[in-house]
């Protein structure tokens, strides 16, 4: 996908909701249940500091971003996360990176750990910029990342015997600049501050906030999935599933699956963070699928809970009640201005 901006972006809805707004204190209730956020698996802190220039000046981002899992009804968790806001590894260079993800596994738990532990890696050693942006170089790492990764998967799945897989959704911060890729229907939505001219305000002269979405779903049931499924040979049944048993189309790992259709190549696109940037929201879809007004729901969540007092409020998130039987991760990565 080439560079979004702005106007680019896949999908765009105002919020009726600012971060300046009064709100009442949310209590925990039957509608909701709270969840606290499990650390990094790192011994880093969940911060990190980058710089933006702004009209001949400096504008100071702070980073903080921390996960929450629940397993639902599920016997087992299948997903996982990472939260690095230092995330130079044995790479380091002048740009800042960070970088979080999220694996929505299905099967199991084996492909989305894998691609846990050496997807990061493999893209940095595959190019991803450390000295001086790169856009094209960047996007060229994150796609041969991702190659090296299904690929090394793949070999480790067939010598274990094991058919799992995983979507993905992933966010890298580059200095200014946010990549986005995802494979799959995991998903993220970015919170963005309509601009200050005053042309989109509410009634109360208060700035709206868009919850825009950054990715594509990536499911057999759609046109474009499902002619490249039946060009490799493989088939989608009546329910929109491949060979009748898969609803993605691409993932990690799925090795039966891999000759008739599946792959691991990711949408990824970027976009310069400003201050009118928020947060982004990554979830497995269990965390969107409870219905069509779900993102804006999680936006107005999130939103109340980082801004009664002024200030987020750490260690805290709150998981809808109504989505807590599909089994969710959600990650929050918050950007601060100052």
């Amino acid at each position: 996908m080439a560079e979004s901006s702005d106007s680019t972006l896949l999908d765009k809805e105002s919020v009726s909701t600012t971060a300046n707004n009064k709100r009442e204190a949310h209590s925990d209730s039957s509608d909701s249940v709270t969840k606290k956020l499990r650390s990094s698996d790192t011994h880093e802190e969940p911060k990190a500091e980058i710089t933006v220039p702004k009209n001949g000046s400096e504008l100071y981002f702070e980073i903080e971003a921390d996960a929450a899992e629940d397993k639902g009804s599920r016997q087992t968790m299948e997903d996982a996360s990472v939260v690095l806001p230092d995330a130079d590894l044995e790479f380091p260079g002048k740009l800042r990176c960070a970088h979080f993800a999220i694996y929505d596994g299905h099967g199991g738990r084996l492909a989305a750990e894998y691609a846990r532990k050496h997807l990061h890696a493999n893209v940095l050693s595959a190019g991803l910029p450390r000295e001086l942006l790169d856009v094209k170089a960047a996007k060229k790492a994150i796609l041969e990342g991702f190659r090296r990764t299904d690929e090394s998967l793949l070999q480790e799945s067939t010598k274990g015997g094991w058919q799992d897989g995983a979507a993905a959704v992933c966010v890298w911060v580059l200095g200014s600049k946010v990549f986005v890729a995802n494979i799959g229907d995991a998903k993220a939505i970015l919170a963005r501050s309509s601009p200050t001219d005053g042309s989109n305000n509410t009634t109360d002269g208060s700035t709206p906030i868009k919850a825009i979405v950054l990715t594509r779903e990536h499911k057999a049931i759609y046109p474009q999935e499902r002619a490249r499924i039946q060009k490799a040979g493989g088939s989608v049944s009546s329910n929109g599933r491949l060979q009748a048993r898969l609803e993605v189309s691409r993932a990690f790992g799925d090795r039966q699956f891999k000759k008739v259709g599946v792959i691991a190549t990711p949408d990824v696109h970027s976009f310069d963070l400003t201050e009118r940037d928020h947060f982004v929201i990554l979830g497995c879809d269990g965390l969107w699928g409870v219905s069509l007004f779900f993102p804006y729901c999680i936006i107005l969540i999130v939103m109340h809970t980082t801004t009664m007092l002024g200030v987020p409020i750490p260690g805290i998130l709150l998981f809808p009640y109504d989505c807590r039987f599909l089994g969710q991760v959600m990650l929050l990565i918050l950007f601060r201005s100052y």
